[in-house]
């Protein structure tokens, strides 16, 4: 089995990389409140959508003020730091790197002066057509006098819309935003702002989430609802896909940049949101359930226990458990605090590999036949180790289920899977893979009983990742990834 790099991250196997979630962002315009300390619990409920940097911009009418730094939010920010940031507008941001590399100068909020003031721009998701706009920008001549003090170059898809939207001499930031909006392709939920209004984007596929809310004396928009919810802020509605609002002392206004073509991204359901989020009038945990009874009436097995890979298994097994009736147990103890450090093992607590973060319970599986229900395979190599371990604790039986279809295609909408020659899936079979992992028997479930589970029509998802019909057309191989614009002549786009 391959052994980790000896790195604590917040994977199971430091060697086998699960899908990374997108990047989370969240709004607010809150006049008299503190909008900061808002941003920061916002960002707070969506740590787990990005966990290399955070950041928060906040506007007080005159100017924008932007910190951010790498890590975790509570390791970015503390009480001092967010009494600083004083204003009525904020936005802020979790970020997994998907185009441009995790380093400070790609961390989010971006900032760019303007010619009557600035823009900070948050970005979840990822553009399919950044080479295109880079060549918009070289021909308009916006390249000079962009490299940040410390001679740094941005390299993300983020740091050039940031520049296209600061662009417009004679234009406000509304104005910029309503012309380069139809030009962006791919996925993109943007919040974003000058010194007095607050704005937010989303994509006409609305491939990544963007909700909104309303607080007493304020708006909040955010990627998911469980953000609005530890705020305080009521969901009032999703932003949808293809429109732009802003938000100001003269209210909310909204407008269309482009015809809306529905395409929610399915693995969100599976794994990437919070169980307590809602999307399309579907609370999460009860669609991953759901996909669990699903799972069990398609793949039934003959068993003792069902324990799930705990967190992102548990409603799955929950679901599998009922169907079946088999008794759902907790067979696995997750340590929570094993988070994003990097403090390496010895080589003797390296060989343990995903006893660093999963613990077997010896009395609840020894002699037991259990299903492990999971949400994905994406090497394997967790999943080879998780079998191995339960075995060891003496399990009788191990009969895995996955609460997805085989992931078979990379996505380039804003989750960070493997290569597709990476992908255990991608040209094997079923039982290869059960044989690979060591299971005595393996399912998944079927794409269109998960399209079911969700209520959402199948022409109105992105599943990409699963059947490789992608809804956005992509460009060359060498004009699309996370490299794109360090591979070529960089850039110099960031200027704090």
């Amino acid at each position: 089995m391959p052994r980790g790099d000896g790195r604590l991250t917040h994977d199971l196997d430091p060697q086998d990389a699960g899908p990374q979630d997108a990047c989370g962002v969240f709004g607010v315009w809150a006049p008299g409140e503190e909008v900061a300390k808002l941003t920061y619990f916002g960002l707070y409920a969506l740590q787990h959508r990005g966990q290399e940097s955070a950041g928060i911009a906040v506007g007080n009418g005159r100017q924008i003020l932007v910190y951010k730094d790498m890590g975790l939010v509570s390791q970015v920010f503390d009480e001092a730091t967010l009494e600083s940031l004083k204003g009525e507008i904020a936005i802020g941001h979790n970020r997994y790197s998907t185009t441009g590399s995790s380093v400070w100068h790609n961390a989010q909020p971006t900032f760019r002066p303007t010619t009557s003031g600035s823009v900070a721009l948050g970005h979840n998701g990822n553009l399919t057509n950044t080479a295109e706009l880079l060549e918009i920008l070289r021909e308009r001549d916006l390249e000079s006098g962009m490299t940040s003090s410390k001679g740094e170059t941005a390299t993300s898809d983020t740091s050039v819309m940031a520049t296209l939207l600061a662009s417009y001499p004679d234009r406000s930031v509304e104005e910029a935003a309503l012309d380069v909006l139809p030009k962006l392709r791919g996925a993109f939920s943007l919040v974003f702002m000058d010194e007095g209004t607050l704005y937010a984007a989303r994509d006409a596929q609305g491939i990544r989430p963007l909700v909104l809310g309303r607080l007493e004396r304020g708006w909040v928009v955010a990627s998911e609802t469980a953000a609005l919810d530890i705020v305080g802020a009521s969901f009032i509605r999703e932003i949808q896909p293809g429109e732009f609002i802003a938000i100001d002392e003269k209210g909310l206004r909204t407008e269309r940049f482009a015809k809306a073509e529905p395409k929610g991204c399915i693995f969100e359901y599976v794994y990437l949101a919070r169980p307590d989020t809602t999307i399309s009038d579907q609370r999460v945990f009860s669609v991953r359930a759901e996909i669990g009874r699903r799972l069990a009436r398609e793949f039934p097995v003959d068993a003792d226990l069902v324990i799930p890979v705990p967190e992102s298994g548990t409603p799955a097994a929950i679901g599998y458990a009922e169907e079946s009736g088999i008794p759902f147990g907790h067979g696995l103890v997750k340590n929570s605090y094993v988070g994003r450090t990097f403090i390496q093992p010895s080589q003797t607590l390296r060989q343990l590999g995903i006893r660093l973060k999963l613990n077997p319970l010896r009395d609840v599986i020894a002699g037991k036949r259990l299903v492990v229900v999971d949400d994905s395979i994406v090497r394997g190599n967790t999943q080879r180790a998780l079998v191995r371990m339960l075995r060891e604790f003496g399990a009788a039986e191990v009969h895995v289920r996955i609460s997805s279809p085989p992931v078979k295609w990379p996505c380039f909408y804003g989750i960070d899977f493997a290569s597709r020659a990476e992908l255990i899936a991608n040209g094997i079979s079923v039982d290869e893979i059960r044989r690979s992992i060591g299971a005595d028997s393996l399912a998944y479930v079927t794409l269109d009983q998960l399209v079911e589970a969700t209520n959402v029509p199948k022409d109105n998802l992105c599943r990409a990742c699963f059947d490789g019909i992608y809804p956005v057309a992509l460009p060359e191989d060498d004009l699309i990834g996370k490299h794109l614009l360090e591979v070529q002549d960089t850039l110099p786009l960031e200027v704090i």
